[in-house]
């Protein structure tokens, strides 16, 4: 048997219905159910539904063989496992984002504070534009951070922008793509070589193309406002 980890919350649904499409179908299997187990006896599977900050160390510690899991996920974690697949489900955008009218107001001189939930992917990228940083990790609600004085920008994921909107920020760089992500754990791939490339295989073959979640207006966001 292998054991997958789903990643609870907006990755899930897609998911769920990715995995029935390849076959992987328990008659409890809802992204509405209140189970974390699913058993899957016809492909000798289990799906267990965890955070998704989790996913990744249930996988390298082999709690799990395979997971789902967001770019932006592995990125900010850096976690010991293989990256095979991209599902092509859950596209999204990491972007620097700051008050409309201060786009342009970089404080060169001293640090910007930024709010966010990835403070390493927000570390790397300012480190390499040489932009010095002050950095305030939050867990919710990053995008009230510069409403309230707490931030001069933040880091966060972007989808349709319409959060952003609503809450008078734009996106003045994007940093990164992500969509949700197969990943292995190292010896789960040796032992269970078979199953688990039957699998990949399977999910491939039925992942639906995405669209490129960065469209005209944001490729050129950081062209026509300056650097973040």
């Amino acid at each position: 048997m292998i054991t997958v980890a789903l990643s609870k919350g907006k990755l899930l649904g897609p998911a769920l219905a990715l995995f029935k499409r390849a076959g992987y179908t328990s008659d409890s299997l809802s992204s509405g159910s209140r189970h974390l187990v699913f058993r899957c006896p016809e492909v000798d599977t289990t799906l267990m539904i965890v955070r998704p900050s989790d996913v990744p160390t249930y996988v390298e510690y082999g709690a799990a063989d395979v997971g789902v899991v967001g770019k932006d996920i592995l990125l900010e974690q850096d976690r010991d496992v293989y990256e095979p697949l991209d599902l092509k489900i859950g596209a999204c955008r990491i972007s620097v984002a700051a008050l409309q009218g201060q786009g342009l107001r970089d404080r060169l001189s001293s640090k910007i504070r930024v709010a966010t939930k990835y403070p390493n992917i927000t570390e790397r990228f300012f480190n390499q534009k040489g932009i010095p940083v002050e950095i305030i990790k939050l867990y919710g609600s990053i995008e009230l951070a510069p409403l309230v004085g707490l931030a001069d920008r933040i880091v966060d994921l972007v989808s349709s922008g319409q959060t952003l909107k609503a809450h008078h920020l734009i996106e003045i760089e994007v940093i990164a793509e992500s969509t949700a992500r197969l990943i292995v754990n190292r010896a789960s791939l040796k032992m269970k070589h078979e199953r688990i490339i039957d699998l990949m295989n399977r999910l491939k073959e039925n992942r639906q193309p995405h669209l490129n979640v960065t469209n005209a207006r944001s490729k050129t966001v950081g062209r026509r406002r300056g650097r973040p």
